[in-house]
């Protein structure tokens, strides 16, 4: 599965930016049919919302991708630690160049496995994992790992597809997108990812729109 994951986003490295941004017509289509017509601009823009500019703690934001949304985010939290990692060294090489062309000398890039963190408990105040849950092969072990290292009122921010809410989307989650290793079952329903949060955390925003879930939660 690790290997498959892998593959897929080196495969998918050269596009990957224009279908989450829906840069191109084929995109757009394709967030019509997968998360029922959503804007992942304005979601993202909604969740990087939750993080203030002048934040000066220690922030994770795994997996970070090309890091197409939140390099221009990151170039205003100049107080801030923050480390990024993904699973794929390909779409982590992609970051990187985005945020050495913005200037941004604020972050380390890390290549790893959000299952096995390598960080003491308790070491983040924010957690920001967006698109990242439904790829998880472990989502238990992730929410796990991102519980530990998280400190007592620390905050996960996360968006990524739920099942049960469009049954076109849960089709091609199911078929196309699992196939082609960009997406990894089981995968949660809001019920599911309730019943993850709420011995652990204050939810202080839960939204469903479409096929996505975004929410802010705070760690008791």
């Amino acid at each position: 599965m690790a290997d498959k994951i892998k593959k897929s986003y080196k495969f998918s490295k050269s596009f990957y930016d224009d279908a989450i941004t829906q840069g191109k017509w084929w995109s757009k289509l394709y967030f019509k049919l997968l998360w029922g017509g959503v804007d992942d601009n304005e979601i993202a823009r909604q969740v990087l919302g939750w993080i203030p500019d002048d934040f000066s703690g220690k922030l994770l934001d795994i997996p970070v991708g090309t890091a197409v949304f939140t390099a221009k985010k990151y170039t205003g939290m100049k107080q801030a630690d923050i480390i990024c990692m993904d699973y794929s060294q390909d779409m982590l090489e992609q970051a990187e160049n985005r945020f050495r062309e913005a200037g941004i000398t604020n972050i380390k890039t890390m290549q790893g496995d959000v299952g096995a963190l390598p960080f003491d408990d308790e070491t983040f105040d924010k957690v920001l994992c967006m698109n990242g849950l439904h790829v998880f092969p472990d989502k238990s072990k992730a929410y796990s790992e991102i519980l530990r290292t998280l400190k007592p009122g620390g905050e996960l921010l996360a968006c990524f597809y739920i099942a049960g809410e469009q049954k076109v989307a849960d089709w091609l989650a199911h078929t196309v997108m699992t196939r082609m290793g960009w997406f990894t079952p089981p995968f949660d329903t809001v019920k599911d990812v309730k019943r993850r949060l709420e011995p652990y955390y204050d939810i202080l925003n839960f939204h469903v729109e479409g096929a996505m879930l975004y929410f802010r939660a705070k760690k008791v």
